[in-house]
């Protein structure tokens, strides 16, 4: 019997090895660890079995780190029963949302501080916000560097705060959210 013959017949299987078997595993656990991240109003359209929901609601109460820790092997194994792909459709849906209100929030941020910092900005700032309360606008940028140039211990901060609500719904108006 020549050896180098078996060889070249098992080279031909089919099935899937150990290790890919095993990394699959731990992409659809790391899915599952990923699904606990969405809110229910999330999960419940993606029509998931409910004894894999029963497992996201169980895990999302246990705080005991082993016991988490096998609860998210369980939930890693009932995924392989399901489609994985809507799952992560909806799991990146949702990142890009919170990376989208973050961008907003660190622009909103810019704004205020240039405002608070140029005259010119506020100009800037009116020339791009088409149909903006110009008058109230003045009015919390006026109250807020008053309040920045008072001593730390008297500062109130509602003005910086105000003005930042302003321009964050200013910027949501000029530019909608897509959703």
């Amino acid at each position: 019997m020549n050896p180098s013959h078996d060889f070249q017949d098992d080279d031909d299987f089919d099935r899937p090895s150990k290790t890919q078997k095993k990394k699959e595993s731990h992409d659809l656990q790391s899915l599952g660890e990923d699904l606990l991240t969405l809110p229910d109003s999330r999960i419940e359209p993606l029509g998931l079995p409910e004894i894999l929901l029963d497992a996201v609601k169980a895990a999302k109460k246990i705080t005991n780190f082993e016991g988490k820790r096998r609860q998210m092997q369980y939930i890693g194994k009932l995924m392989r029963r399901v489609d994985p792909e809507p799952i992560r459709e909806a799991v990146a849906a949702f990142k890009l949302g919170h990376a989208k209100d973050s961008l907003a929030l660190h622009e909103s941020e810019r704004w205020r501080a240039r405002l608070l910092a140029e005259d010119d900005a506020l100009q800037d700032f009116i020339n791009q916000h088409a149909g903006i309360d110009v008058q109230q606008l003045r009015s919390l940028v006026r109250a807020a560097r008053k309040d920045a140039a008072s001593a730390p211990e008297q500062r109130n901060g509602r003005a910086f705060r105000e003005l930042f609500q302003f321009i964050k719904a200013e910027q949501l108006r000029v530019e909608p959210d897509d959703e």
